[in-house]
Order: structure tokens, then sequence, then C-alpha cells
């Protein structure tokens, strides 16, 4: 995987964290890594921290919304944490609103959210 993005693994729970730099072909990379990884690690929870992105664009959009639903297909709950406003505006305004995921203001909020679950 490129540094444009890394993956950690805590608690049965991968930590996705998006870099700012990151490409298409990154993106793409990351989807096909980060499925392999929920089914090797026997993953029952992902948060994907996208502090570092400033604008989104639809392939980046549509990119994350599929992360979320490989996850929810292979049983691990999706949180998307550290979402900026600009960020969340432009979701909107592109008409994309990330079905198959929850949303943390932060990487704490969605791990204890998914603790209480039994999920961590």
């Amino acid at each position: 995987m490129s540094e444009a993005a890394s993956v950690y693994s805590v608690d049965k729970v991968l930590l996705v964290a998006i870099r700012d730099n990151i490409t298409d072909t990154d993106i793409i990379n990351l989807q096909e890594d980060l499925s392999e990884r929920i089914v090797n690690e026997a993953a029952r929870g992902v948060v994907i921290d996208i502090a570092a992105l400033e604008i989104v664009d639809t392939f980046v959009g549509r990119i994350l919304a599929q992360l979320s639903s490989i996850s929810r297909l292979l049983a691990a709950e999706t949180y998307i944490v550290g979402m900026r406003p600009a960020v969340a505006m432009t979701l909107v305004e592109l008409g994309m609103d990330l079905p198959g995921s929850k949303t943390a203001l932060s990487l704490s909020h969605a791990l204890r959210a998914l603790k209480a679950k039994g999920l961590a």
C-alpha cells in the first residue's frame, strides 16, 4: 500500500488513516487491501479517518461509500471520522450520503461506540 493511506489493527478494529495526497490509484488499492484485511484479521469494525481530506470529489465519495458497503457485507461495522464541514457539504451537494456507514466526531467516539456494541 502507498503512503497515502495506512491501516492499523487494534482489538478486532481496522483503523484507516487517509492522507490528503491520496490518488485514485491509492484509493482503489486501499479498497482491495482493506477488504482482504477484514477477512484475514476477522475485523468486527472499521474506522476510516478522513480528517486530512480538505476536499472530496465524486470518485473519492463513491469509494468511501463502497468501502462502507464492502465492510458491512463482510460483517464489520464502519465509522467515518474526522469529516470536515466543507467535506460534509460537498458530499451533500454531490448527493452522496455514504449508506452503510456511521459517522463519529473522532476516533475515540467511534471506538467507544464499537466497544458498547461488543465489536471492539
